[in-house]
Order: structure tokens, then C-alpha cells, then sequence
């Protein structure tokens, strides 16, 4: 009975990674109330597609170095918790002031203000998450973290579309500029909570193994590197979801249809996100990808075909799992190869390179599409993801996971 109770208690999740998926829910409500508003105010300030375009690249550009940089300094610190607040706090106070923005490029500095809080806090809150939670159930750890992300995403498009509902905007042509500065200043609210909720998280003593060696090598284990190129070839096949929304404008969806099909894919993604990370640590983290990866590949390239609103709904829900297969089954896999003592740098370069791989792969995308066709577009990105599932397998041998 003991050994049973035992066994059972080290299965939960620990608190610490409980603690932070309720502070990403919240803060996940904040920003998901405002970004999908975001390009429809920008257009009304007067910003042109390639200013919108420019603006969401050069804040993400930013987030990304910052991810690998404040990895490096995780390594280094006894303490990660100060890191991940300082994250967090900067985008809660500067994410609202957008509804102040007069000018496009007012819309810039505050996003790429909220985008160095992101950068800030994400690579030592992965290391956290990894250094908290026992090797056996990391994957069901990060698949959690993942699954309160898009739950919140979820929540803070309800948010934003209720909100503008009760000021009278009940289609998306009757949406004003100060209804929306209104939507953006009440989304400070659950900023507000995720910081509370961050405050009453408790972050246990690292392991004393954690610090570097005077003598230790600071280059990533080359296990590690290796896995580091199918995982960044597969993030350049991934092309942002937001192309589903304008697969469904062309296919001629009004436009309440857009925010019913990003919240769809928000709770597929939240229902099977910890189901995903389960199956990666009862089965292995490189047959999850691999699964999920190859799921991917047949549903994207289906959506590109979709010649019709519902099927395009079935084809994103159906999509959506892949997603829960993989994002936590990919984070434990670089906890698992990365050392004790360099988590941070793992993650650093892990969030910076996919990250740099998904800016080249929206730009990619869009340009197939506007010269192919979306048909081509969509399956060209599944043969890409097909061949980074291959490669995994090439690269990481079943019997060598471990």
C-alpha cells in the first residue's frame, strides 16, 4: 500500500508547474483579447499589410534573442523565479497601453515591449518546469503548461468578442476604434491575476548538481544538436495557424466566423495538449513527435484542399490534435537530452531557433501560396513536416532515447 501511495504521489504534478499553468492561463486571456483585434486596429490607424507584417516580425525577431540570451543567464542563476516575473510583469504593464496607441508605430514599441517580456521569461520558465517535475511525467508537465495556454486563448477570445458585444459592436463592421481601446484596457484585468497567481507560486531549491563546473564545456550535447535540426525543420513546415483564418476568408466566411474558428482550434488544442504529453512519457517522447508530426502532415495538407466552411471547421479541429500530440513531447525531449547544468542555454537555443524558423516559414508560405495556390502551399508544408518526422527517426533511435 505504501510503495502504491508512493508511486501515485510521484505521478502528480507538482505544484510549481500547477502554479505556473494558471499564471499562463491568465496571461494567455490578456493577450488573446487583444491580438486578433490588433490588425483590424491597426488598419483603422492607417497601417498598411506590410507595416502590420513588419510590426508582428520585428517584436517576434526580439522575443527570439531575448529567449536565447535569458537562457544563457538561467544557468547561471541560483533562482529562476526572478527572471520569470520580471517576464511576466513587463507584459502586463506594457501589453494595455496599446489602447492608447495613436499611430502604427505607437502599436510597434508596445508590442515589442509585451514580445521582451515573453522573451524574458520563456526559456527559464521551460527550465523551471523541467528542474521541478520528475523525468517520468515531464511530457504530461509541458503538455499541461500548453494545454492552460490555449485554454486561456481560448477564454480571451470569448473575452474580446464579449466585450465588444456588450459595447455594441455586433458585427465586425460596427467594431470602433474606442470600442476596441476599451476591449484592450479591460484586458489588463487577467494580467493583473496571473501575476497574483505567479506571486503564491513557490519555486523549489534547485538540485545542488545544477551550476556549471568551472571546467564544463558550455556546447550543447551533441544528442541534443542532433535533435535540434529535425525539431527546427519541422517548426519551418509549421506555418502559423492564422492561415486558417484566411483559408476561411477566401473561402468566403463572414467574419464572425473567424473568432469561432480560432477559439475551435484553442480548446482542440487545450483538450489533448496533457493527453499528448501522457503519451510521450508512457511511450516515448520520439514516437510522440513522430506521430504527431506525421498528423500534422495529413491534416494540414487537407486543409488546403477544403473547398467548403464545414469541412474546413472539421479539417482545423481534426488538425488541432496534432498540436496536442506534440508541444509537450517536444519540450521533454530537450529537458531529457539537454544537461543538469544547462537547461537554460537548452532552452534558449531551443525557443530561439524555432522561432527564427517560423518567422521564415510564414514568409514562405504566404509567398507559395500567392504564387501556387493554397493547394500547394498547405502540402508543400505536410511533405516538409513528413521529412522532419523521418529524420527524427533517423536521428534518434528508439533503443537510444533514454
Amino acid at each position: 500500500m505504501t510503495a502504491d501511495n508512493e508511486a501515485r504521489r510521484d505521478t502528480r504534478l507538482p505544484s510549481t508547474v500547477v502554479g505556473l499553468g494558471i499564471v499562463s492561463l491568465f496571461t494567455d486571456v490578456s493577450s488573446e483579447a487583444i491580438f486578433p483585434l490588433l490588425p483590424m486596429f491597426l488598419t483603422m490607424l492607417g497601417a498598411s499589410n506590410a507595416l502590420i507584417g513588419l510590426i508582428e516580425g520585428a517584436a517576434e525577431c526580439v522575443a527570439n534573442v531575448l529567449k536565447y540570451l535569458t537562457g544563457l543567464v538561467a544557468d547561471r542563476r541560483a533562482r529562476l523565479k526572478p527572471l520569470i516575473t520580471i517576464g511576466y510583469g513587463v507584459s502586463t504593464v506594457i501589453r494595455p497601453l496599446v489602447a492608447f496607441a495613436a499611430t502604427p508605430w505607437q502599436v510597434l514599441l508596445v508590442r515589442i515591449g509585451d514580445r521582451v517580456g515573453k522573451g524574458v521569461r520563456t526559456s527559464p520558465r521551460d527550465a523551471l518546469i523541467a528542474n521541478a517535475t520528475d523525468p517520468s511525467v515531464r511530457g504530461r508537465a509541458y503538455g499541461f503548461h500548453r494545454a492552460m495556454d490555449h485554454a486561456g486563448a481560448a477564454l480571451g477570445t470569448l473575452l474580446g468578442a464579449g466585450l465588444l458585444w456588450a459595447l455594441g459592436a455586433t458585427t465586425a463592421e460596427a467594431a470602433t476604434v474606442d470600442q476596441m481601446r476599451t476591449v484592450f484596457l479591460w484586458a489588463a484585468v487577467p494580467g493583473v491575476f496571473a501575476m497574483i497567481a505567479l506571486a503564491s507560486t513557490r519555486e523549489p531549491p534547485r538540485p545542488v548538481s545544477m551550476p556549471a563546473a568551472s571546467g564544463e564545456t558550455h556546447a550543447l550535447p551533441p544528442a541534443l544538436r542532433r535533435v535540434l535540426l529535425p525539431v527546427v525543420l519541422f517548426a519551418f513546415a509549421n506555418a502559423t495557424d492564422a492561415f486558417v483564418i484566411v483559408k476561411a476568408a477566401r473561402l468566403g466566411a463572414s467574419p464572425i466566423l473567424a473568432p469561432l474558428l480560432w477559439l475551435a482550434l484553442h480548446v482542440v488544442k487545450a483538450s489533448t495538449a496533457t493527453a499528448g504529453g501522457r503519451l510521450a512519457d508512457r511511450y516515448g517522447k520520439r514516437n510522440a513527435l513522430a506521430l504527431g508530426w506525421s498528423v500534422y502532415a495529413v491534416t494540414w495538407s487537407a486543409v488546403g484542399f477544403a473547398g467548403s466552411i464545414p469541412t474546413l471547421f472539421v479539417l482545423a479541429a481534426i488538425y488541432g490534435t496534432s498540436h496536442g500530440l506534440v508541444e509537450g513531447a517536444e519540450k521533454a525531449l530537450i529537458a531529457q537530452l539537454a544537461s543538469d547544468s544547462g537547461k537554460g542555454r537548452a532552452f534558449g537555443s531551443y525557443n530561439m531557433l524555432i522561432g527564427l524558423a517560423a518567422l521564415a516559414a510564414g514568409t514562405t508560405f504566404g509567398a507559395v501560396w500567392d504564387r501556387f495556390g493554397s493547394a500547394v502551399a498547405f502540402t508543400g508544408s505536410g511533405v516538409v513536416a513528413l521529412i522532419a518526422a523521418g529524420t527524427l527517426l533517423a536521428v534518434v533511435p528508439r533503443q537510444r532515447e533514454a
